[in-house]
């Protein structure tokens, strides 16, 4: 059945309430967040929490903000002050998009985080989800947004399968499908869903009795059937080639402004070779600067 199809559940109105009764306090959520920093702040949050877990993201988030409130702050950055600052978060080359996207908001867009998705897409890293998102939860705009844990609660609700399908265009039309006629609303709808797919309808362990859906749900209807996972396995961090470049980029954090010589670049790390690719990456990436023997953090 095309997605075009879908009938929004009678559980739209109870997921609503169920959100403003129970979502989390979270910082990009309340009113004084999007006084101070707008849609910059917005896009920021979008950035860090890519698969970076909540809790891990907000104290960088209010790091990062109080240093560089505005595109136009951050723009003046340098890419070595731009990747230390992202510390830990992960997925380094999110910081060096970011500081794109501030320079491209800066030169092109006079410094304000432009609305019109189309727009918000020809920014450096981001995607439908992001962009969607700031025109949504900045602007308030009516569009689709989907992650990960919307993918989840729309494949159980509507689609009766434990877990999602790889991710693909057709579930922003699903989501199009459902989304409530007004803008206001399709905001909560949006937010909600995120969020019960985050506390509720977890992936491992979903809980069905605290479901505002549960009486629609299509996973529960059909008696709860085991569905394959199709999606693609990400290989396990622990000896990971993303775990030395990892290393390799902590010790570079800690020396900066200064280089570390090469040959004293995570010296004892078990697999030189290994080691030595990630280096490898790492300066194809942009986050690493090699001259004269010498590695930094990009100049």
């Amino acid at each position: 059945m095309p997605p075009t199809s879908h009938r929004a559940p009678t559980g739209v109105l109870p997921l609503a309430e169920w959100y403003r009764r129970n979502a989390r306090d979270l910082p990009w959520r309340r009113l004084e967040f999007h006084n101070d920093f707008g849609a910059w702040g917005t896009l920021v949050s979008e950035f860090m929490l890519q698969q970076t877990p909540v809790a891990r993201v907000i104290p960088h988030l209010d790091a990062w903000l109080t240093r560089w409130p505005t595109p136009r702050a951050m723009s003046a950055a340098t890419p070595a002050e731009v990747v230390q600052q992202w510390a830990n978060l992960g997925y380094p080359r999110r910081a060096l998009w970011l500081h794109g996207a501030a320079i491209e908001i800066t030169e092109r867009h006079d410094g304000v985080v432009p609305r019109d998705v189309d727009a918000l897409l020809a920014l450096s890293g981001i995607g439908d989800y992001t962009a969607r998102a700031v025109a949504v939860f900045a602007y308030g705009d009516r569009h689709p947004v989907v992650d990960t844990n919307t993918r989840r609660v729309l494949a159980r609700a509507i689609e009766g399968k434990r877990q999602p399908s790889a991710a693909s265009r057709r579930d922003l039309a699903l989501m199009e499908s459902l989304l409530p006629a007004a803008a206001a609303e399709s905001a909560v709808f949006n937010a909600a869903a995120m969020e019960l797919g985050a506390t509720v309808c977890t992936a491992r362990a979903p809980k069905c009795d605290r479901c505002p859906l549960i009486a629609d749900c299509a996973w529960v209807a059909a008696g709860r059937p085991d569905t394959p996972d199709s999606r693609r396995r990400q290989a396990a961090y622990e000896g990971s080639d993303r775990q030395a470049r990892g290393a390799v980029l902590r010790m570079l954090r800690d020396a900066a402004p200064a280089a570390v010589p090469l040959p004293s670049v995570v010296p004892d790390w078990p697999n030189p070779r290994q080691r030595d690719r990630a280096i490898d990456s790492l300066i194809a990436d942009g986050l690493a600067e090699a001259s004269e023997l010498l590695l930094s953090l990009p100049r």
